[in-house]
């Protein structure tokens, strides 16, 4: 499963043209390559829980999202087999997030991945612990 299929980025244009989800939060990815992605975001009202703070689902679903582009970059199709949650910062309308999924373990089957959400001062705002299960079907 070493050999790469297809290039990350002709994965990352497959995912984008299905995942309507993202499409649907207003993620952008900035870079993206084997084992990594970044993406950013913008805040909306829409984002917002009774508290006037982003609802922790919309920081899970977006760092989620650049958990399984990075995980599925080198072409198989990768599931999460776990995930968790930090909450460490309130975050309002308007403001723009950075996300950032970085491998940090990959074997032949099982991958870990740390995905940390900053703010626009770079203060940490989530992170993001997954666990991914490659299979041998091949993206197309």
């Amino acid at each position: 499963m070493d050999e790469q299929i297809i290039s990350p980025e002709e994965v990352l244009q497959i995912m984008l043209k299905r995942d309507r989800f993202s499409e649907w939060l207003g993620l952008q990815v900035t870079e993206f390559g084997k084992g990594y992605c970044k993406l950013q975001y913008r805040i909306t009202e829409d984002m917002m829980n009774g508290f006037n703070s982003i609802h922790g689902g919309v920081l899970f679903a977006a760092a989620d999202s650049a958990f399984a582009f990075a995980c599925n970059s080198y072409g198989h199709l990768t599931v999460a087999l776990d995930a968790s949650v930090h909450f460490t910062k309130p975050v309002t309308t308007g403001e723009l997030l950075q996300v950032e999924a970085v491998e940090v373990f990959l074997g032949n089957k099982i991958g870990i991945y740390d995905v940390r959400t900053t703010n626009e001062k770079s203060e940490l705002v989530a992170l993001f612990k997954g666990t991914a299960y490659r299979t041998s079907t091949e993206i197309s």
